[in-house]
């Protein structure tokens, strides 16, 4: 007989259950959120289980990676779909949530989620580090211009060490604003010198990795957005279609179709905030930095002609998106003109 397992995971415990072909409970138990302590229980109680199932959460990938060594047939599905089964069950809790797993396992109503490799995991947690000390030292900056903005000391623009020059010379005759100003200056000065030493290790990353190189040559892709684009990403392969790589990022219209009313809306913002971001920084560098010209940059400008250019740079992040899809997977590196394609 083949039996299907749920596992309802938390920090401390894990709910397991586990059904048999008709969706009858064949055990039930609770184990501490351990690879060998959840393998122990079900090589003991379900060793010819035919799927494992657990949805996405903080844990779901070391536990995925774990179970796999082990040799568990573990499948990661959407916490959303999840939510959408078990939401008809009256009574929530761990056991009832295990069970509604190991139904929806029996049922094969699910979808698989792609669980990244962990090297990408730790590529991505760097990255994210690196954003969060942005917002820092930006939310600094902001604190501070507020603080003199109200007695009339005007900063203006102002960057680097500009920045720091201009706001000792603004609070330099007044000794109460240089003890709320000077504490947040520092602790900026600090931040900036971080954020520079994880953009030299980044920049290091990206130089050790073909495939970043290769998605660098692109105009407006730095190091730090091809190395996002590929952690995000991870395997190619997984898309059948590049241009799906755009919905994945959140970059295209939501759509609602009802009887008579179909109508298209703003992007739907899903996926990937940070990735999503850093095309949408690229798509401006291209438009307005980037002094060489290419076909993509072409395109964007009449677009911005058209409908403007915020939705113009949408559009070129999308396509950004799909262009690096197809670079990755057919190995090759951006083409500046018709001529570099059809040869």
């Amino acid at each position: 007989m083949e039996y299907y397992v749920g596992l309802d995971v938390s920090l401390a415990e894990t709910s397991i259950c586990v059904v048999d072909d008709d969706g009858k409970i064949v055990c039930e138990g609770t184990v501490i959120s351990q690879p060998a302590a959840i393998a122990e229980f079900i090589e003991t109680k379900a060793k010819a289980a035919l799927r494992i199932g657990l949805e996405t959460g903080p844990t779901a990938t070391w536990l995925w990676h774990e179970l796999h060594a082990l040799g568990l047939a573990v499948i990661c599905i959407d916490a959303r779909h999840a939510k959408a089964a078990l939401s008809m069950q009256i009574n929530k809790s761990d056991r009832n949530d295990a069970y509604g797993l190991a139904r929806i396992m029996q049922a094969g109503w699910y979808k698989e989620v792609q669980v990244k490799r962990l090297g990408c995991h730790e590529v991505r947690a760097v990255l994210n580090s690196r954003a969060l000390l942005v917002k820092i030292k930006r939310d600094l900056g902001n604190q501070i211009r507020g603080l003199l903005k109200n007695l009339g000391l005007i900063i203006g623009k102002a960057n680097g060490n500009v920045f720091s020059c201009r706001v000792e010379n603004l609070v330099a005759e007044n000794p109460h604003l240089q003890q709320a100003v000077r504490p947040l200056l520092a602790v900026r000065e600090m931040v900036s010198r971080e954020i520079s030493d994880l953009d030299r290790r980044l920049l290091v990353l990206a130089r050790d990795d073909v495939e970043s190189r290769r998605l660098m040559t692109v105009p407006g892709i730095g190091p730090i957005t091809a190395l996002a684009f590929r952690a995000a990403i991870d395997e190619p392969a997984r898309f059948k279609r590049s241009r799906s790589v755009g919905a994945y990022f959140g970059l295209t219209p939501r759509r609602y179709a009802s009887g008579e009313m179909d109508w298209s809306g703003r992007i739907s913002k899903c996926g990937d905030s940070l990735v999503r971001t850093y095309l949408f920084e690229a798509a401006g560098v291209l438009l307005t930095r980037v002094p060489h010209w290419c076909k993509l940059k072409a395109w964007g400008l009449r677009l911005v002609k058209r409908i403007g250019f915020k939705k113009a740079k949408v559009a070129v992040a999308r396509k950004l998106a799909v262009i690096l899809h197809r670079m990755w997977c057919d190995g090759t590196d951006f083409q500046w003109l018709e001529e570099e394609a059809t040869a």
